[in-house]
C-alpha cells in the first residue's frame, strides 16, 4: 500500500482478458447453462433471418456441449479492417458481431456481440466447424486463443451451410460444471414454441444418464398450437386470445386465456425468442393493457357493484399466457437478458392489448361477462379479507410514524409500502407515487445493523420501530394479519451506500420478519444508476456493466449520433418523474422480489457479512473477493 500510484498503475484490458478477470459481469456463473444460451441464441438468430430450420444441441460423455445449425454460417473470408476471419473476430474480440446496423438481421437475440466470445473466453477448449461455399471449415481454440489457422477441409454441396461449435466450459469460473437439465430443456423448447417449423433437438450423452435420451421439439402452428396443450381443459374463451401485431421494428404476439381454477395459471414470456423469467416491461404492458380493457367493458355494461374497484391483479390473477415480443434493440438487465429493461415496450403492448381485447371483448359479450365475473368475484374476496384490517391510523394503540405518507387504498393486497433512502429522495417519492395504493416512508441514513440482536432490542432504534409500525407486524413474529402493505419495496441509491443500506434492511427482514420474506412481500428497486441522452431518446442503465452495453449498441447503431452520459449522485438528484419512471411507475419499474433458495446457506452469507463475531470470516472473504472489486 506504499507504492506511489501513478499513470503506470492503469491497467488496459485486451482481448478476451475482461471476461476472464470479471466473468460474473458477462454471464451466470452459478452454471454453464448460459453459455449454452449464447451459442443457442446465435443459431435462433439464423432461423429469425430465415436461414435456418433445425438447431441441435448435444451433451457429451466428457461434458462437452455441441450447438449445430443449418444457417449460412460464420463469415469465412478475411475482415479487411483487422485482417482477420470472419470466425476468429466472432470468437475473440469483445463487441463484434453482425447484428447493431440491422442489415443483416431484423430482430435477433445476440444484441451484444459479446456472446460467442464470452464462451470461448471461459472455455478450456472450443472446436468451431463452418459449412460455407461449397467446403467445411474448422479451428481450434484453447482458453481463448486459437491453436490453429482456420483450415479449409472437405467439400460439401453449396446449398449444405451451417454452424457446429463444441466447446468444454472451464470448470474454475463456474460453482457448478454440470448443466441444469430443466432450465435448458425449457428453453430449447421455448425456441420452437415461438418460432413455427423450427426443429429443435437435445441429444443427452453425458455420463450422468444411463441411457442416451434424446427429444425433439417442433411446433408448425406456433404458439397457440403449444399454449392448448399447456393449460387446462377449461378456460375463458376455450380457444384462447390469440393476437399478433407487427410494427416495423417490433412484433408481438401472445396467446392467452383464464383459468376458472385450479394450480397456478402459465405465464411465460420472451423477447426475441430470448427467455425472460423474471418479467419486464413487455409483461408490466400487457397487464396494464388488459386491465384497463376488462375495465372498460365492465364499466360500459355496469357489471361491478358500486364501491367496489377492480384493480390489476384482479384481472390477472387467473389469466394463463405466453407473450413473445420481437424487438430492433431491446434493453436488458445486464448480459443474462432475464428482464426486459425498454420503456417503450411497456407503453407500445399496453395500448396494444386494451385495444385489441376491448375489441374482442365487444364481440364476445357472454366470454367477457365470464371473465368480468372472475375479476369481479377476486375484488369481492379480496375486499372481504380487508374489512377487519385497519388500513388508517387506530384509535388506540401506537400511532403511524409522523413520516409515512400513507396511500388511500384500504387494500393491503393492492397496497405498496416504498422504504426510501434519504429525506430529499423521500420527498420526490411522494410526488412520484400514485397516492391510491404507494405509500412512502424516508429513512436518515444507516439503519442499525440487526442481525445479532434480539427482535424485542431492535425496537430501541426509531428507524426500525417506524418500520415495524408502519408495517403493521411485530419483529420476531409470524403472524401476517396486521400487514398493512404487500409490497415492502427497498428504494436505495444505485451506489455502494445505497447498496450497504438494501443490504442492512434485507437482513432486518430476513432475521427478524421473516414470514414476509417467505410470502414473497419484500423487494428491492433498481433505481439507475446512468442516465444515457441520444438526440430526443433517453435511455438508463442500472450499472456500469448496462451503460457499456448500451453505449456499444448504440454507438453501433447510430456512429455519428451525439451521446450524453449522466451519473446520478443519488435518488434526490431525480426528479419526480424520473423516478416514477425507473423506480415506481409498475409499467416501466424494475423491482426484484427476494427469495431464500436455501435457507441454511442465506443465512451462514449474511451472518459472514454482518456479524461482529465473523471479522476473521469477514477479511477472508474479502481477500479471496477483492479482484472482483471495481473501482467507479
Amino acid at each position: 500500500m506504499t507504492e506511489a500510484y501513478s499513470a503506470e498503475a492503469i491497467q488496459v484490458l485486451e482481448g478476451l482478458d475482461p471476461v476472464r478477470i470479471r466473468p460474473g459481469m458477462y454471464t451466470d456463473t452459478s452454471c454453464p447453462n448460459h453459455l449454452v444460451q449464447e451459442v443457442v441464441d446465435n443459431s435462433v438468430d439464423e432461423a429469425l433471418a430465415g436461414h435456418a430450420k433445425r438447431i441441435a444441441v448435444v451433451l457429451h460423455p466428457d461434458e462437452s456441449i455441441e450447438v449445430s445449425d443449418d444457417g449460412r454460417g460464420l463469415p469465412v473470408d478475411i475482415n479487411s479492417q483487422f485482417q482477420l476471419t470472419g470466425v476468429e473476430l466472432a470468437l475473440t474480440r469483445l463487441h463484434a458481431g453482425g447484428k447493431f446496423d440491422h442489415r443483416h438481421y431484423g430482430f435477433a437475440g445476440g444484441l451484444h456481440g459479446v456472446g460467442v466470445s464470452v464462451v470461448n473466453a471461459l472455455s478450456s477448449w472450443l472446436e468451431v466447424e463452418v459449412k460455407r461455399d461449397g467446403f467445411v471449415h474448422r479451428q481450434r481454440f484453447e482458453h481463448g486463443k486459437p491453436v490453429t489457422r482456420l483450415l479449409r477441409h472437405d467439400r460439401v454441396s453449396l446449398r449444405n451451410t451451417g454452424t457446429r461449435m463444441r466447446f468444454l466450459p472451464d470448470a474454475k469460473y463456474f460453482d457448478a460444471t454440470e448443466l441444469r437439465l430443466k432450465g435448458l430443456r425449457r428453453l430449447l423448447r421455448g425456441k420452437a414454441i415461438l418460432l413455427p417449423g423450427l426443429a429443435v433437438e437435445l441429444c443427452n450423452l453425458s455420463q450422468h444418464t444411463q441411457t442416451p435420451r434424446s427429444v425433439r421439439w417442433k411446433y408448425d402452428q406456433g404458439l397457440g398450437e403449444y399454449f392448448r396443450g399447456q393449460v387446462a381443459a377449461e378456460t375463458i374463451p376455450q380457444e384462447p386470445f390469440i393476437h399478433a401485431a407487427n410494427a416495423g421494428d417490433r412484433s408481438v404476439e401472445w396467446a392467452l386465456a383464464w383459468q376458472p381454477g385450479g394450480d397456478q395459471p402459465l405465464g411465460e414470456s420472451y423477447v426475441n425468442l430470448i427467455p425472460t423469467p423474471l418479467g419486464g416491461t413487455h409483461v408490466n404492458g400487457l397487464r396494464a393493457g388488459l386491465a384497463d380493457a376488462v375495465r372498460e367493458f365492465c364499466d360500459f355494461r355496469k357489471l361491478v357493484p358500486k364501491a367496489l374497484k377492480l384493480n390489476i391483479e384482479d384481472v390477472w390473477s387467473r389469466c394463463a399466457f405466453v407473450l413473445s415480443a420481437k424487438l430492433a434493440d431491446p434493453q436488458f438487465t445486464g448480459q443474462t437478458k432475464e428482464r426486459l429493461s425498454s420503456r417503450d415496450a411497456g407503453g407500445y403492448i399496453s395500448a396494444l392489448a386494451k385495444d385489441a381485447l376491448s375489441l374482442w371483448l365487444n364481440k364476445h359479450p357472454l366470454e367477457g361477462e365470464r371473465i368480468a365475473a372472475l375479476a369481479i368475484d377476486a375484488a369481492q374476496r379480496r375486499a372481504a379479507q380487508t374489512k377487519s384490517v385497519a388500513r388508517k391510523r387506530p384509535a388506540s394503540g401506537p400511532t403511524l410514524p409522523g413520516k409515512l405518507a400513507d396511500c388511500s387504498s384500504r387494500d393491503p393486497a393492492a397496497s405498496e409500502l416504498f422504504l426510501v433512502e434519504g429525506d430529499s429522495a423521500g420527498g420526490s417519492a411522494r410526488q412520484a407515487r400514485d397516492r391510491e395504493f404507494q405509500a412512502v416512508l424516508p429513512l436518515r441514513g444507516k439503519i442499525l445493523n440487526t442481525w445479532e440482536l434480539k427482535s424485542d432490542a431492535i425496537l430501541e432504534s426509531k428507524a426500525v420501530l417506524d418500520i415495524a409500525l408502519a408495517v403493521g407486524v411485530h419483529p420476531g413474529s409470524d403472524d401476517l394479519t396486521g400487514l398493512r402493505y404487500h409490497k415492502i419495496c427497498i428504494l436505495a441509491d444505485a451506489d455502494s451506500d445505497g447498496l450497504h443500506i438494501a443490504t442492512l434492511l434485507c437482513a432486518l427482514f430476513l432475521k427478524h420478519f421473516p414470514a414476509m420474506v417467505t410470502h414473497g412481500h419484500l423487494y428491492v428497486a433498481m433505481p439507475p444508476l446512468y442516465r444515457i441522452d441520444i438526440g430526443t431518446k433517453v435511455r438508463y442503465a442500472v450499472d456500469e456493466a448496462a451503460k457499456i452495453q448500451t453505449l456499444e449498441s448504440l454507438r453501433a447503431s447510430k456512429p455519428s449520433a451525439k451521446v450524453t452520459v449522466q451519473r446520478f449522485k443519488g435518488l434526490g438528484e431525480m426528479n419526480p418523474t424520473q423516478l416514477k419512471e425507473t423506480a415506481m411507475d409498475p409499467a416501466s419499474r424494475h423491482l426484484v422480489r427476494m427469495r431464500v433458495d436455501e435457507e441454511n446457506s442465506t443465512h451462514e452469507r449474511m451472518d459472514m457479512m454482518l456479524a461482529r463475531t465473523r471479522a476473521a470470516d469477514r477479511r477472508t472473504w474479502l481477500e479471496a473477493k477483492a479482484d472482483h472489486a471495481e473501482l467507479h
